[in-house]
């Protein structure tokens, strides 16, 4: 129940490594990262379908890495924890199918410096891309995807480290929080949390460890949730057939997981699977990057930074900062600052950024952004 007419509840969500979706995710950056181990340079454009006991791998790159397409694939799937065979998805026994092929010239072309129209690094597609941060939390991140990714992260720890026998790998996560009029944070309201399970534990049990164990740990710190937050552990009542034998994976269906929680806008174009020349990644990168220094550096309270791009040309064709009447500065005051602090190039991206190195796998899971040891999470001094 809301405590006053002028509150609002926004909600969030997220997932575990072992969400089918996620390990198509992980798939595709680990075929990434092997390929810019051997060949910063390479073209990698991968996509990953996953069900029972099958995994597909498709898309088009272009590397001199040579690589062990099979290896990889297993190894993410032990990695994550399907080692089972009777769960119908397991490392050792999946079937899998490459279909992988080269870069398309005409693309190479205009993402090329050498080659491209205007002889510069161009974008590898048109398109926008959204930046969002705020000063709710200390990663500068919304704080219902915070938390929706800290559960499952607590959740996996004890999975992981042998803590219990009865914790599969799919999980899904989800925070309400109640905000005020001027959207502060007041009260976490709802919490629902997913795990897939063995079929030994029994549902009163395992709601009691995930609570006791998981929920309460993470969530009251915050000094969030009250006598009134409701818990929704598995709701249907049972989750024992998980992961892709449960449901298909696809890379990139879990974009809003992998940002903001819907709380700041998306350009749609997902990023696990793609080399830092597609902007769909690089540079959403680099919105979040100004978005959070432009927070960090006390010029606003909120943001969220639009970067829309032309295929093969490499300035952007705009740039629109939103700080929600939280800045003292003008529209083009943010514009100004943006343009003469951050190289918008994806050249000047990838260089900034530093994004030809393997860093993609491990940080694939629990968003791609907030309390992350990355370049695109970095806060800079910047010159006003």
């Amino acid at each position: 129940m809301i405590s006053d007419l002028n509150n609002h509840v926004f909600t969030s969500e997220s997932v575990s490594e072992g969400h089918p979706d996620k390990v198509c995710d992980q798939i595709s950056d680990a075929i990434l990262d092997e390929c810019l181990r051997i060949d910063p340079k390479s073209r990698v454009a991968c996509e990953t379908l996953a069900t029972t006991n099958r995994v597909i791998v498709a898309g088009e790159i272009t590397t001199k890495a040579n690589l062990n397409i099979d290896k990889i694939i297993r190894d993410v799937i032990k990695d994550i924890g399907y080692t089972d065979k009777s769960t119908g998805f397991s490392y050792d026994t999946v079937e899998i199918t490459n279909l992988i092929h080269a870069q398309s010239p005409d693309i190479s072309m205009g993402v090329t410096e050498d080659t491209s129209l205007f002889g510069e690094q161009g974008a590898g597609d048109q398109g926008m891309m959204f930046g969002f941060a705020c000063n709710e939390t200390e990663e500068l991140m919304p704080l219902p995807i915070v938390y929706s990714h800290k559960l499952l992260k607590k959740a996996t720890e004890l999975r992981k480290n042998k803590s219990v026998d009865f914790l599969l790998p799919d999980a899904k996560s989800q925070v309400s929080v109640e905000y005020n009029k001027d959207n502060k944070p007041l009260r976490i309201t709802t919490v629902v949390l997913s795990h897939q399970h063995t079929e030994d534990i029994t549902r009163k049990d395992l709601e009691s460890f995930l609570i006791e164990n998981v929920i309460k740990p993470t969530l009251e710190p915050t000094n969030l949730i009250d006598e009134n937050t409701k818990f929704y552990i598995n709701p249907t009542g049972r989750f024992v057939i998980g992961g892709p034998n449960g449901d298909t994976g696809l890379t990139g269906r879990k974009i809003i997981v992998d940002t903001y929680g819907g709380m700041g806008r998306h350009g749609g174009g997902a990023f696990s699977g793609k080399d830092p020349s597609k902007v769909d990644r690089s540079a959403a990168y680099m919105a979040r990057y100004i978005a959070k220094n432009l927070v960090a550096n006390n010029l606003c309270e909120k943001c969220e930074v639009e970067l829309a791009y032309a295929i093969g040309v490499s300035k952007p064709i705009s740039v629109y900062v939103n700080t929600f009447n939280t800045s003292k500065y003008s529209y083009k005051e943010l514009e100004n600052i943006v343009r003469n602090n951050f190289n918008l190039t994806p050249k000047g991206i990838i260089e900034s950024l530093d994004l030809l190195k393997p860093v993609y796998k491990n940080n694939v899971n629990y968003g791609h952004f907030g309390g992350k040891d990355v370049s695109w999470e970095k806060i800079i001094k910047l010159n006003i």
